[in-house]
């Protein structure tokens, strides 16, 4: 909106990898709600102009935030008018914010605001509020934080065919960013996105109790849809949590309970 009134170009900086990869190492704690590709997606969606993806590295890290401002912002980005978020901070140790911004902008010529925190139902939204969620399988609250459906995306693998055989043939989802946050396990009414189409289905996102397996996976049944997808691109869009994991006493229980879980998700997406 400022762009459009000013008549210049709205643009985005951010960093890859995220500073904690880079200073930490194989940091595992490490949870990001989007991939950098999803972010991509989302802020194109969105309207942005233009994304800036600068590589973060250790030289980076080591910049102060003067240096930041004056070759990056200014005489990089030939910045006129600078809009940061409520708890920014940048430059080594993160020792820049807003206080900062406000010298440096006089004096290079710059307009700069401040975001204020975005707040729902009288609660402040901040990320780890909405992991919280994600991770205590409450993906409405997610949802409705985001403002968004969240989403997880991965290529299609061969898996054990289990889901085939009991009459539930599944897309198999390998994520392979360790980082991505997921929603807890259980059951869950789902979109899925493939072939530029979108579909209806249920997905199971655990560790398959009943079969004792010990690698945690995805698996997603798609409604009325019976396609060859194995090594196909894959967005599954997470909108109801159904029910917890839960061990059976032999397949036929397991059956059973799947078409209930189906019966439910059917119920879910006729009263969207």
């Amino acid at each position: 909106e400022v762009a459009a009134e000013k008549g210049g170009e709205s643009v985005l900086l951010t960093f890859w990898p995220h500073p904690r990869m880079v200073l930490q190492g194989d940091d595992n704690s490490l949870k990001l709600l989007n991939t950098i590709e999803e972010k991509t997606k989302l802020l194109e969606k969105a309207g942005l102009q233009n994304l800036i993806i600068a590589p973060f590295t250790l030289d980076f890290s080591r910049m102060n935030y003067l240096e930041f401002v004056r070759e990056i912002l200014v005489n990089t980005l030939h910045v006129k008018d600078l809009i940061v978020g409520h708890d920014h901070h940048f430059g080594k140790n993160r020792e820049g914010s807003y206080e900062q911004l406000l010298e440096c902008a006089p004096v290079y010529d710059f307009s700069l605001q401040q975001v204020e925190a975005l707040e729902i139902d009288n609660v402040a939204i901040s990320s780890s509020k909405i992991r919280h969620a994600l991770q205590e399988g409450d993906i409405e609250k997610a949802n409705h934080f985001l403002g968004y459906t969240y989403m997880v995306n991965g290529e299609v693998v061969k898996g054990f065919q289990r889901g085939r055989e009991m009459g539930f043939p599944t897309a198999n989802i390998k994520i392979q960013e360790k980082y991505k946050q997921l929603p807890a396990d259980g059951i869950y009414a789902v979109r899925a996105k493939c072939f530029g189409k979108t579909y209806n289905g249920m997905a199971s996102l655990g560790y398959n109790p009943t079969f004792s397996d010990t690698g945690k996976t995805l698996e997603v049944n798609i409604f009325d849809f019976d396609s060859d997808i194995y090594g196909e691109k894959i967005e599954v869009e997470f909108l109801a949590f159904l029910r917890k994991e839960a061990k059976f006493a032999d397949v036929a229980a397991l059956i059973k309970q799947i078409n209930a879980d189906k019966a439910e998700a059917l119920k879910f997406f006729t009263n969207l």
